[in-house]
């Protein structure tokens, strides 16, 4: 892999930064409260924000394992887990759904500030989360590329002054146990420091008709992250942070469509079935100072991951088809900002470099595998159609593997100014101009069952080796205008810019087309226009309101093509590609509702429209026919939340508090064809909690998720018939937790 000069890249900015996080916890929905905001970077007010925020903190994240669990509780917002651990979210219907690890989602994932580019680490395991922030729509003009529907912000406990610890021990079906413990406090003058763990282990959620127990899902993840702040002087405080993760757990196999099973059931052979061996690590330094009338802030991160995992691809029992990635990704990155305010308005101005190395060997085999030669004992379907008009043995070709190596470089300019006229109206105006190169090279292999090994090259076309390039600068802008008519009740209107980069498939590569302009994806852009209303009525109700419409150009989508055998019959390829554009438009409405302290209810529901606009077929294709007026994938058209919340006093220190959420998921289709056979119906999710919280700090808990024991598609791909991945079903346990 190309290594990457640090001080090349780096060289601009000011030695380990990022972002500010937030000042404290808030009340699991409380709306008010004041947050930095990666909208604007500063702190100020949701309900002055022109545009559609959730915010998640407190006990609505103690149930969160992964970052798709976010999604039960925000409206407009769902999950695809591709390969049982990847997630891509889409935000109001926005977001390619796709497993390779080259295609990040359409909404940014950060944590603390970084930007996660995969969506392999889009799945990141949850823990010591203090907050996240859900900013719904283009945002291009701070966070740059891959932001065209909106962005998830991952906020973590920052070390505290006072001394604070807490261990949390969870136990649950299928042998679910769950550690977490923190500790922060201060650890010399002007400084303060924070570490936190977390051990997640569960048994296989699902039953496997077929075979080996393990094949429904084992979960062994381990996470360790520490942080550091440091008053460097009055007006600098330095934050250092540091986290790594293992997964050492069994993927989940999929459930073929053709098999008859009940729900949370798959069927699958042995043969697939692979342990996994999954490292994630990265580091970030926060300077934050106030110089003058300035506030400078600069992020300096590194992000990295080894993979290694597999599954039985064809979901049945069956060995007929198998798979495994093995990938290696670094990512080097740094942000810097600064921040300045007068008497009628504010400007941000910032910079932002990135560069990642990314190398994946993705092999597909049938039975048994050899490692060292990559021959199975049976003959993947798919290998003696890429073998070409001359074959460089006479034995059977069994088995591909496609090697591809990808690097990115980022530079990018920003600015952000709000300009006010008067004490109740502001407008603001913004635009980030980017310029990134993506440089891809690959191979695409066929082996045989002697254990030579040649390039591809279906339909004589070339052999499948080869390279190319994406050089390209784009635009986002955005413009907001808000009034406050009282203090109470504010409107606004906005336009938001935002795109999600091209790039290059990492599928089997058939032939040379494949490393040719053809073979490529390119960028998708958004443009979004919403007006909105955020108020109360008096002091125990609040809400937002908003409508919007999403010009959507070249949707990014993966694309389901019949691939003929050399024996006769057929099986499904995939890859990604363009459509033509998409319309998006839609209403969406929450409230919170507070009559006397300790009791709440609130919730929200979005009505959304989505279509495909699809005029063009390619290379004599049935595009048109195919595409043409469907829905976007995983853009329900009615969505909607509720969670209740009551707590009592039981004298003392003792208290007693139930919970409830809920979300209620129209029909969705699992890819851009929009067929019947490929459409989760509507679904309702629904957790529960009690908690006693006794005198001396300790707490006992009773909860449950997906108490209706819900089957349903998180993602599917079509193969041999139509494969989906599956939800778990119904859990249930008990927790501890002490705290000093």
């Amino acid at each position: 892999m190309r290594r990457i000069g640090f001080a090349a890249l780096f060289g601009s900015g000011i030695a380990g930064a990022a972002t500010p996080a937030l000042a404290q916890t808030a009340p699991a929905s409380d709306q008010s409260d004041r947050i930095v905001v990666t909208a604007t970077r500063q702190a100020e007010n949701a309900a002055d924000i022109p545009q559609s925020i959730a915010i998640l903190s407190g006990e609505a994240l103690a149930s969160t394992d992964g970052a798709e669990d976010v999604v039960q509780r925000l409206v407009g917002v769902q999950a695809a887990i591709s390969n049982g651990s990847q997630a891509t979210f889409q935000i109001r219907g926005v977001g390619a759904v796709d497993h390779q690890a080259l295609t990040p989602s359409a909404a940014a994932v950060h944590v603390d500030g970084v930007f996660l580019a995969t969506n392999v680490q889009a799945s990141l395991l949850a823990y010591d989360l203090e907050r996240v922030e859900v900013l719904k729509g283009p945002q291009g003009t701070i966070q740059g590329r891959n932001a065209s529907s909106g962005s998830l912000n991952f906020l973590t406990a920052r070390p505290t002054d006072e001394f604070e610890a807490y261990a949390d021990v969870s136990y649950g079906r299928f042998d679910r146990l769950d550690l977490q413990a923190v500790a922060s406090g201060a650890i010399g003058e002007g400084a303060r420091g924070r570490i936190a763990m977390r051990i997640l282990k569960q048994g296989a959620a699902l039953e496997n008709a077929g075979g080996s127990e393990d094949a429904g899902g084992v979960r062994d993840e381990f996470g360790v992250r520490g942080s550091l702040a440091l008053d460097l002087s009055a007006n600098v405080e330095l934050l250092l942070r540091a986290h790594i993760e293992t997964d050492r757990g069994v993927n989940p196999a999929p459930r073929n469509s053709a098999l008859n099973l009940g729900d949370h059931q798959i069927s699958v052979g042995a043969d697939g079935v692979r342990d996994t061996d999954n490292n994630f690590f990265g580091a970030s330094a926060e300077v934050t100072a106030d110089l003058d009338d300035w506030r400078i802030v600069s992020l300096t991160s590194f992000e990295g991951f080894g993979q290694d995992y597999g599954f039985d691809f064809d979901g049945q029992p069956a060995a007929i088809a198998n798979l495994s990635y093995d990938r290696d990704y670094f990512q080097l990155a740094q942000e810097l900002y600064g921040r300045t305010s007068w008497d009628d308005g504010d400007l941000l101005v910032g910079l932002s470099l990135s560069a990642d190395d990314f190398a994946q060997d993705y092999l597909m085999w049938c039975g048994a595998l050899n490692p060292t030669t990559l021959v199975g004992t049976c003959t993947y379907p798919g290998a003696p159609g890429r073998v070409g008009p001359t074959p460089a043995s006479t034995a059977p070709a069994v088995s591909l593997l496609t090697h591809i190596a990808q690097t990115r470089d980022m530079a990018a300019a920003y600015s952000v100014v709000d300009l006010d006229f008067g004490a109740q109206t502001t407008l603001t105006l913004g635009g980030r101009y980017t310029q990134e190169r993506v440089d891809g090279e690959g191979f695409g292999q066929h082996v045989y069952a002697d254990g030579v090994r040649a390039l591809n090259n279906r339909g004589g076309l070339g052999l499948a080796q080869g390279s190319n390039t994406i050089d390209e600068g784009r635009f986002a802008g955005m413009a907001a205008l808000k009034h406050r008519f009282t203090d109470d009740l504010m409107a606004y209107v906005s336009f938001g810019q935002g795109y999600k980069s091209g790039g290059f498939n990492g599928e089997v590569a058939n032939n040379a087309n494949h490393y040719r302009d053809e073979g490529l994806f390119r960028a998708e852009t958004v443009d979004a226009w919403e007006v909105g209303l955020k108020g109360a009525l008096g002091d125990t109700l609040s809400f937002e309101a908003a409508a919007f419409h999403q010009a959507y150009d070249a949707p990014q989508a993966r694309i389901f093509v019949a691939f003929p055998l050399p024996g006769g019959g057929s099986i499904t390829s995939n890859s990604l590609a363009n459509l033509d554009a998409a319309a998006v438009q839609g209403a969406e409405l929450s409230a919170l509702w507070r009559p006397y302290d300790g009791f709440e209810i609130g919730g929200g529901v979005i009505a959304l429209d989505t279509e495909i606009e699809q005029t063009t077929d390619v290379a004599g294709g049935t595009n048109v026919a195919t595409f043409n007026g469907k829905p976007l994938p995983f853009a329900s058209d009615i969505s909607a939340t509720l969670h209740a919340r009551h707590e009592w006093s039981l004298g003392g220190d003792m208290r007693l508090t139930l919970e409830l959420n809920a979300k209620h998921q129209g029909e969705y289709f699992l890819d851009a064809e929009g067929r019947a056979d490929r459409r989760q119906g509507p679904i309702t999710l629904l957790d529960a909690a009690a908690r006693l919280r006794l005198a001396g700090g300790t707490e006992l808990s009773v909860w449950g998720r997906n108490l209706l024991d819900e089957d349903y598609a998180l993602s599917g791909y079509g193969f041999i018939g139509y494969d989906t991945f599956r939800s778990q079903p119904a859990t249930w346990g008990v927790s501890v937790r002490v705290e000093q």
